[in-house]
């Protein structure tokens, strides 16, 4: 009886399911067992589209894969599942439910969100532009305001005002510095 090396991917964004297609594409579904984790409840979706959710598209339509991706190729994923702990001499990952040991491990978490220390930015009142669950605090919140303030001049902050711009707020951006971030290419 062979026993199939775990290969563990931390992260079910863009890059995550990226690296998941690239694992099958090279075969080693077959070699190995594959876990995706993710902390969010969503399957993979195009977080560069958040916008067109914003404005009314449907989540599934930001999904980056069919439905039946990860079990037509003997992946497990899991949703809704933080990793809690990495023991790197062990070579094991922690969930909140169980210890799984690893031959390889992938860390494809992405980024966090810089939310400035200022007092009052919590609840409704501090949100932050990055998940689909982050664009519906955000659209319920939008409801019946009249003004909405985004801090950063990035690319990210220009699509969350916007974003408030379409839903009827009236947007200010804070930017550090005195122009914005987003320049043309080319």
């Amino acid at each position: 009886m062979s026993t199939k090396g775990n290969i563990i991917i931390v992260g079910n964004g863009m890059v995550g399911h990226y690296c998941a297609e690239q694992l099958v594409m090279h075969g080693l579904h077959e070699t190995h067992q594959i876990h995706v984790f993710g902390e969010e409840r969503h399957h993979a979706y195009d977080r560069v589209h958040l916008t067109d959710y914003m404005t009314g598209q449907d989540a599934l339509a930001l999904r980056l894969h069919q439905e039946d991706f990860h079990t037509a190729h003997g992946i497990t994923l899991h949703l809704n599942s933080r990793i809690t702990d990495i023991d790197r001499a062990a070579k094991t990952v922690t969930t909140e439910n169980e210890i799984l040991p690893y031959t390889t491990l992938i860390l494809a978490t992405g980024s966090t969100p810089f939310v400035p220390p200022v007092p009052g930015n919590t609840g409704t009142a501090g949100l932050v532009y990055r998940t689909l669950e982050d664009l519906d605090l955000i659209r319920a919140a939008a409801q019946g305001a009249q003004h909405g303030t985004v801090i950063g001049g990035g690319l990210l902050g220009l699509e969350a005002a916007n974003a408030l711009k379409v839903l009827g707020v009236d947007v200010s951006v804070i930017q550090l510095g005195t122009t914005s971030d987003v320049r043309p290419a080319g």
